[in-house]
This record gives structure tokens, C-alpha cells and sequence, in this order.
């Protein structure tokens, strides 16, 4: 999986009836847009250190 700065990434939740968790990649880390990034998760400040699991999906701004 590959991400770039300022591509939005969501997490499908595990439990039924949970909306999805959303968030804007503002660094990445690995080589070529590999993991680990750093995401902006909607409703909080700072950026947390992210390695994304197989619920993960990443898309360009503005698209879904």
C-alpha cells in the first residue's frame, strides 16, 4: 500500500454500526509512499505515526 501527502485514508471499522475513521496523510516515511505515515485524524490536532492494516484505503484529495 502507497500513500502521499495529502491523500485521505480511511478505516473501515470492525464493528457494525461504527462509522469509518478518516484522515489526511501529512508525511511519509517509508521509501516511495510506503508505510509508516504520519495521519491528521479528522477532529484531533496532531498527527499520529500510522502502519495501515488490511481496512485501510487510501485515495487522492477529493476523491473517493
Amino acid at each position: 500500500m502507497r500513500a502521499n501527502i495529502g491523500d485521505r485514508v480511511v478505516i473501515e471499522s470492525a464493528q457494525v454500526g461504527q462509522p469509518p475513521r478518516d484522515g489526511e496523510v501529512l508525511e511519509v516515511r517509508g521509501p516511495d509512499g510506503a508505510p509508516p505515515w504520519v495521519v491528521r485524524w479528522s477532529g484531533e490536532d496532531a498527527g499520529n505515526l500510522y502502519f495501515p492494516g488490511p481496512d485501510t484505503r487510501v485515495s487522492p484529495p477529493g476523491k473517493d
